[in-house]
């Protein structure tokens, strides 16, 4: 499905990270191979470190120091908040919305819609979507759109497909209306029959935690994981990637009339380095125009991978200067996003620790 805004911008983004960092070698020895193998690993897809949570914080606890930091630093002000978007899938609870969680915690006016959005590789992309489609109406003028994920509690520590993977993060980007058309082209797809590929097997109403969940099991590969970890069948991931990706971004230099030469940055969800280096020569980009520095730095945040690579990548430039940027998200849902459009001259682009 594609889509087509006009006269909304980014004006700010912001990354909190967690304080605590793990570096690669200090959990190898929790898994079922040889230290040879497990280096060999890290080389291939770009392993260094990653960010983990503190015990007892929650994607939630993230935004409201972010939200609070904008606040103190008068870089937004509550009152302007039309809309608050909470794209996750590590909420802190099954009901209330942890939107309006935040709404409350900030006493927000009550004017102010509030939405819960599951969705986790591609999510910053579906919330910048949703965030246009309310600009759209008069009555919005400014959304807040939060994307954080806390999953590093739900994988298994002997787990090597997924523990030296997973980081914790969370983002907050302002998407507001302004008086220059600035074009915005984006595309969305979904593939239901691959939703299992990327799964928690326990924990929802289809299977409760239980002891029996719990239990560790063995894979073919030698990974131990329990039905109340994370399970990601890493070949059919890559295989869906390489697949549907190129074709999408093919399909947006189309629609926008954009040359792949004369975007600025692609800045693509993080899976790992060899997944976005595969994917820069399917589509006869240069590697370097595809930045794939954040998974070795900060681990895998789902759907706050995407502003993180900015902050990280473009930093101050961001606020002096302006790109063409091609963003793209891709992963569990199955879900694959894309969207083009110019990014600059904003109040903020940082990040932060918490």
């Amino acid at each position: 499905m594609d889509f087509f805004f006009k006269n909304k911008r980014i004006s700010g983004i912001l990354t909190i990270l967690p304080q605590k960092a793990v570096k690669f070698e200090d959990e190898m020895v929790n898994y079922n191979f040889s230290p040879a193998k497990s280096m060999k690993l890290k080389l291939a897809m770009g392993y260094n470190e990653h960010r983990i949570a503190a015990p007892g914080q929650t994607s939630s606890d993230f935004c409201r120091f972010g939200l609070q930091y904008l606040i103190d630093n008068k870089l937004i002000e509550l009152e302007e908040i039309d809309a608050l978007l909470f794209v996750s899938q590590s909420p802190d609870y099954f009901m209330p919305p942890t939107s309006n969680v935040l709404h409350g915690h900030f006493h927000l006016k009550q004017d102010c819609i509030c939405m819960d959005i599951n969705q986790g590789c591609a999510g910053f992309e579906l919330g910048l979507i949703q965030a246009c489609l309310l600009l759209d109406q008069p009555a919005v003028k400014k959304v807040v759109l939060f994307n954080a994920d806390v999953l590093s509690p739900k994988v298994s520590s002997r787990d090597r497909n997924s523990k030296p993977l997973i980081g914790d993060a969370a983002s907050i980007t302002i998407v507001e209306k302004c008086n220059e058309e600035n074009p915005i082209y984006a595309n969305i797809k979904m593939d239901g029959s691959g939703a299992l590929v990327l799964n928690i097997p326990a924990g929802g109403f289809r299977l409760p935690s239980s002891p029996e969940t719990a239990i560790m099991e063995e894979d073919a590969a030698g990974n131990f994981r329990s039905k109340d970890n994370l399970v990601m069948q890493g070949d059919e991931v890559f295989n869906f990637v390489q697949r549907e990706v190129p074709p999408m971004i093919e399909h947006l230099f189309e629609q926008s009339g954009i040359d792949r030469n004369n975007v600025d940055w692609y800045m693509f969800h993080q899976p790992n380095k060899f997944m976005l280096h595969k994917l820069a020569d399917k589509l006869r980009i240069p590697r370097e125009k595809i930045p794939a520095n954040i998974v070795e730095n900060f681990g895998n945040a789902s759907g706050v991978t995407v502003p993180t690579c900015i902050s990280f990548n473009l930093g101050n430039q961001l606020i002096n200067g302006e790109f063409q940027l091609c963003m793209a998200g891709f992963g569990v849902g199955l879900t694959w996003s894309s969207i083009m459009m110019k990014v600059g001259y904003v109040k903020f682009n940082d990040i932060i620790e918490f």
